[in-house]
């Protein structure tokens, strides 16, 4: 079993940034490809980044160059550096875990194994 709480979500203007944290426990935690997904009204979660063994990373299109995953093995923790917010990047973000060994990342929120309970990022104009 793993555990995930993220935090650092809030309110900013668009421009400016915010850091998400995810704070895991249980299971070993290097061990695991990590995902930061975002979910708006209506829509379906979609994966915004993500991190797995060898310091590998993905990013969506809509957030390359702007948004920073990393991890701290040691701290057991999975971080989101968000720069230059656009009011189109709010959404309740989640942490997840893909407890499966794979060599591609996977996309899917079906995917993952274990989920944090979100926290809300709201971009205003």
């Amino acid at each position: 079993q793993v555990q995930l709480v993220e935090s650092g979500g809030g309110l900013v203007q668009a421009g400016e940034s915010l850091r998400l944290s995810c704070a895991a426990s249980g299971r070993t935690f290097r061990f695991l490809a990590m995902g930061w997904f975002r979910q708006t009204p209506g829509k379906e979660r979609e994966l915004v980044a993500a991190h797995k063994s060898g310091d590998t990373t993905y990013y969506a299109a809509s957030v390359k160059g702007r948004f920073t995953i990393s991890r701290d093995n040691a701290k057991n923790t999975l971080s989101l550096q968000m720069n230059s917010l656009k009011p189109e990047d709010t959404g309740v973000y989640y942490c997840a875990a893909d407890a499966m060994s794979r060599i591609a990342f996977a996309y899917s929120p079906s995917e993952y194994d274990y989920w944090g309970q979100g926290t809300q990022v709201t971009v205003s104009s």
